[in-house]
């Protein structure tokens, strides 16, 4: 059910006053020897409130979902919501947190450990769906395997969907799914590519680990 992004109209457009963002800072953590990621210094601050003043200006609302220091997140001066699905079951817990409180038509999620995601995410996203009559619009960016070409692949935590698919994702997380991936396969989704010239290409590099967030600021 997955198509690719064609050459979409400039009229067919998702205003952002129609999305919520949320960040994603609900994980354990595990890679980093557990500490929570979405408070770890980038550049000396929070890598989360580096996404969080990243997306405030595509979106017309914030929020975040976090399972641990609710309070510090709470300090960046948006909506905090943990997990309503025990035992931290991954991202679509997130997603599911973000569709239960989102009152805008369309939910845009992104992780904390990616502080240098397109300023045009939002844009990007909603003008693929807009045009696609998709109700999932999830990116794509060139990756490298080792000596390998760049090729593009899907970065399913990077997602605007429809708010109405809560009841979709309650079923799914409900009877044990937890793929991001498995679930947009039952919904019309689009995959958008951020791969034009002027694209950077550290735009999705993601910190799993310390080492990784260190190599992130020196580059």
């Amino acid at each position: 059910m997955t198509t690719q992004a064609a050459a979409m109209p400039a009229h067919a457009i998702i205003a952002p006053a129609d999305i919520t963002g949320l960040l994603l800072a609900g994980g354990r953590g595990s890679r980093m020897g557990g500490v929570d990621k979405g408070l770890q210094l980038f550049n000396g601050e929070p890598l989360a409130l580096h996404a969080v003043r990243r997306l405030g200006p595509q979106v017309g609302r914030l929020m975040v979902n976090a399972n641990r220091n609710l309070a510090d997140y709470e300090a960046f001066g948006v909506p905090v919501w943990p997990d309503s699905v025990a035992d931290y079951p991954g991202p679509l817990a997130g997603f599911l947190s973000g569709l239960e409180h989102c009152a805008t038509p369309w939910l845009l999620t992104v992780p904390c450990d990616t502080p240098l995601f397109p300023r045009d995410l939002a844009a990007r996203l909603a003008e693929a769906a807009a045009a696609a009559d998709a109700e999932i619009a999830m990116a794509s960016a060139p990756e490298a395997a080792d000596g390998e070409a760049p090729t593009l692949r899907a970065q399913p935590v990077f997602c605007l969907l429809r708010a109405d698919l809560r009841d979709s994702l309650r079923r799914y997380v409900d009877t044990g799914g937890r793929k991001v991936q498995a679930w947009a396969a039952q919904h019309r989704t689009v995959r958008v590519p951020f791969d034009r010239p002027g694209d950077a290409p550290d735009a999705f590099f993601n910190a799993n680990t310390l080492a990784e967030l260190h190599a992130l600021e020196n580059r």
